[in-house]
């Protein structure tokens, strides 16, 4: 009864099987990993876990510890008490129907259920074991004689007549539970190896999964900045665009109505005219000259100072003020400048070339941020920290936080540039960056531009300008990731790190020049 009581608390409540690699949440409950692995992920987009046996919730994914305590005792149960039922061996002498088999005899090669064991002979010879179907691997096929002892020269189970008479006589043999003592005995240093390796998995799936969760986070928060950047943009471009149309359509009101006012004076002056027009008509056609000349003289009936005034009017009625439209425009440039403000854009690292490293074939600008090949010897003191080939690393050194740094390069002579640690060799093939385990590098050399470390490299596609480069480091995540600035920027290579010791910005070049861009505004 005890037994039956203990083998129904290890079941796990979401199979209903023994429990494999049993884990706990906060509330104390046990489940198999697999188990409430697959519960789980079904709860990730409704922002909420619950625990399936007491639904106790929690608001952030739980942490899932192993129950080393649970997991001895399942393991410890199985060795000693296999499920009986569940291996699937019967009793050889119950033939009306099949009864689990509680032990095997060896030399009967039968097994027998409880009923039967009461009846069989508990003589030495008549050995039993666990329930087993593989009873004929327990004797020696030439002597069929039960297995007793353990050749260790031919790593062979042998009988006593194989050890005394047969192939065996003379080797050095064990007996079969002390030859199995000592097999278990490295079986165990194996588990121990294969289970500390297992945590150490564990544990590195448990952090990228932190790091994933970390990672959505982030996702999220640059979404939510962005969609709400972008709102605001439109709200902007929304109202300038209202202020826009209805400062045209003022203006063209405005203009509007001058123009009407001008059109109404213009048609009186217009019907004047043609009154005037008709009596001097009149006139030329009268036959009685004394009427004619009685008429005032026609120069007054023309009025040609009023046409002047009229036509000067139509050039002045005004046209729509696009200087007007154009100024309230140019808030425009306003609001694309704002996108900035909403999501951070930090500023370049601001470099400079420590000249106390430099070799002394490569010559450094006044502002710190050049370096050029020089066949001409600089003349410089040789000191531990100076490099022998043609490289130098920058003043500054970066032990944590995200910063980048942009160089100007081309195609003239060969270059590369990248970032090592503090501590790396000064003289040497080995000291290049990019050629040992404490540096990375892009490279040009002879036509090809190449992402290297510890003297291995990744081939860039050649149909890339690569006029400037962006290097980017984040040492916290590890990244140390390379841009070409063309339009539009295109990612190049990430070196996926964990960095142990302080960086530094490093460049190496031979016959050309590679100058550092720094403080700008990316």
């Amino acid at each position: 009864m005890a037994s039956a009581d203990l083998r129904q608390e290890l079941d796990c409540s979401i199979c209903l099987n023994i429990y494999t690699d049993p884990v706990t949440l906060r509330c104390g409950h046990n489940f198999c990993r697999v188990c409430i692995d697959h519960v789980l992920k079904t709860e990730e987009g409704s922002g909420v876990y619950t625990c399936p046996e007491c639904r106790a919730e929690c608001q952030e994914h739980p942490a899932l510890q192993r129950n080393i305590t649970l997991c001895n005792i399942v393991r410890s149960f199985l060795y000693t008490r296999p499920d009986q039922e569940e291996t699937g061996i019967f009793c050889t002498y119950c033939v009306d129907s099949p009864v689990p088999a509680a032990k095997s005899c060896l030399l009967c090669e039968a097994s027998l259920c409880d009923k039967h064991l009461r009846v069989h002979s508990k003589s030495a010879e008549h050995i039993l074991s666990d329930p087993t179907t593989s009873l004929g691997n327990r004797k020696c096929n030439v002597h069929k004689e039960l297995f007793k002892y353990f050749c260790t020269e031919d790593a062979a189970c042998i009988c006593v007549s194989c050890c005394l008479i047969g192939e065996h006589r003379g080797h050095q043999v064990e007996s079969l539970d002390e030859a199995s003592e000592k097999k278990k005995e490295k079986l165990r240093n194996v588990l121990q190896k294969l289970t500390t390796k297992r945590e150490e998995t564990e544990k590195k799936v448990q952090s990228l999964q932190e790091r994933r969760r970390e990672d959505q986070d982030k996702a999220d928060s640059i979404t939510n900045r962005v969609t709400a950047q972008f709102s605001d943009i439109r709200r902007k471009l929304e109202d300038l665009e209202k202020r826009v149309l209805s400062e045209i359509s003022r203006q063209e009101e405005s203009v509007s109505l001058s123009v009407s006012d001008l059109i109404q004076q213009l048609e009186k002056k217009k019907d004047e005219l043609f009154r005037k027009m008709r009596h001097i008509e009149e006139l030329c056609n009268m036959s009685d000259p004394v009427t004619v000349l009685h008429e005032p003289d026609t120069g007054d009936l023309c009025d040609t100072g009023g046409r002047k005034r009229h036509y000067n009017q139509v050039h002045d009625v005004g046209d729509l003020d696009v200087g007007l439209i154009s100024e309230t425009l140019y808030k425009l440039s306003g609001i694309i400048t704002g996108i900035n403000t909403g999501i951070y854009v930090q500023e370049a690292t601001d470099i400079l070339l420590d000249v106390n490293t430099a070799s002394n074939n490569i010559h450094i600008s006044g502002d710190m941020k050049t370096a050029s090949w020089s066949h001409i010897h600089q003349k410089r003191p040789e000191t531990p920290e100076r490099f022998w080939c043609n490289q130098v690393i920058s003043t500054r050194r970066f032990s944590s936080g995200q910063h980048y740094w942009e160089v100007d390069v081309s195609k003239s002579g060969h270059w590369l540039v990248g970032m090592c640690y503090t501590n790396i060799d000064r003289r040497g093939g080995q000291s290049l960056i990019g050629y040992n385990n404490k540096s990375w590098c892009m490279r040009w050399y002879e036509n090809q531009y190449t992402m290297r470390h510890n003297k291995e490299g990744i081939r860039l596609p050649d149909n890339i300008p690569y006029d400037r480069v962006r290097i980017y480091l984040d040492y916290e995540a590890g990244h140390l990731s390379f841009y070409s600035l063309c339009d539009p920027i295109r990612h190049l290579h990430t070196f996926t790190v964990t960095f142990t010791e302080p960086l530094h910005a490093a460049l190496w070049v031979w016959r050309g020049c590679i100058k550092i861009s720094g403080g700008v505004r990316s």
